[in-house]
């Protein structure tokens, strides 16, 4: 005989079943993660150019990673506390000095950690600009630098600068999540590689793109690359690598031996997901939101205090 109802306290009994089941979600949780560096600051140079900052590395399972891999692996994280860290922006050079940008820090989650951009350079050397999640571009004063290694699976390499003497220095922009910053040449200073796009939040947001290069000629500067790329400047202040993307900074250049900052690179994130039926609690020094999308609770960790941070999950 076919069943054509069934009792208010069985269906409460196939719920709490269903509930209980692995496929419902207990640990271990599979979580999928974004996980984003602190971008690089850009570079300035007395009468050059300065590069532009690299952005922070980026790692995800939730889709194309940086540097032109594919998704990471699965994450299954079993009930515990895991470390959570998101990496502060380089500063950029100062308005006081002359130099390098400084590389971005990295951010953590868990076993995943995301090194930071690249500082951009100043282009005083034939050595490259600082490596990093992408690298940071080279600048143009006494040479033509070659921007700086990005780290596999993360992002790219910054571009070269320009040096054709006088005014003509120009510099690199730095590395992007997903293609290299653009080589400056004789009258085209170079632009921040573009980031990579995540839907992990259920939304569509680009993170990671390279500073672009500043510029000694009088040519419009580097613009920065999608993703929160800070523009390169020409005897003005560079802008900042956009807050919680991981952008670089823009590089500055000048005419003159008077030093103007540099942009500073903008902070990682680290976003992650869990089933809604875990709960994930955090130390007192992590600033976090969350949002449930689907069977999901989607969590956004914008600060952390200390570098001892952490989520526990039960």
């Amino acid at each position: 005989m076919a069943v054509t109802s069934m009792a208010n306290s069985s269906i409460r009994d196939f719920t709490k079943f269903n509930r209980m089941s692995t496929t419902f979600g207990v640990s271990p949780f599979a979580c999928e993660y974004l996980v984003i560096a602190g971008g690089g600051g850009g570079a300035n140079a007395n009468q050059g150019a300065g590069g532009g900052g690299g952005a922070g590395g980026y790692r995800t399972n939730a889709g194309t990673s940086g540097g032109g891999a594919s998704a990471e692996s699965v994450l299954s994280l079993r009930a515990g506390s895991y470390p959570v860290t998101v990496g502060g922006g380089g500063a950029g050079a100062s308005s006081s000095t002359f130099g390098d940008g400084a590389n971005g820090v990295a951010s953590v989650f868990a076993s995943i950690e995301s090194i930071g951009g690249g500082g951009g350079g100043p282009g005083m050397s034939t050595s490259p600009a600082p490596s990093g999640g992408s690298g940071g571009g080279g600048g143009a004063r006494e040479e033509a630098e070659p921007g700086g290694s990005g780290q596999t699976g993360q992002g790219f390499d910054g571009g070269t600068g320009f040096n054709g003497g006088g005014n003509q220095r120009l510099a690199g922009g730095g590395g992007g999540a997903s293609e290299t910053g653009d080589n400056a040449t004789s009258t085209v200073t170079g632009d921040g590689g573009d980031g990579v796009a995540s839907s992990i939040t259920g939304s569509s947001v680009t993170y990671a793109g390279g500073g672009g290069g500043g510029t000694r000629k009088d040519v419009t500067p580097g613009a920065g690359g999608a993703g929160g790329g800070g523009a390169g400047s020409r005897n003005a202040v560079a802008t900042d690598g956009t807050v919680n993307t991981g952008g670089g900074g823009g590089g500055q250049g000048t005419t003159s031996e008077t030093a103007q900052a540099a942009g500073t690179g903008g902070s990682g994130v680290v976003i992650f997901t869990l089933p809604i039926q875990a709960i994930a609690t955090f130390s007192a020094g992590v600033t976090q939101t969350s949002t449930v999308v689907g069977l999901n609770r989607v969590y956004t960790v914008t600060a952390t205090s200390t570098t001892s941070e952490t989520v526990t999950i039960t």
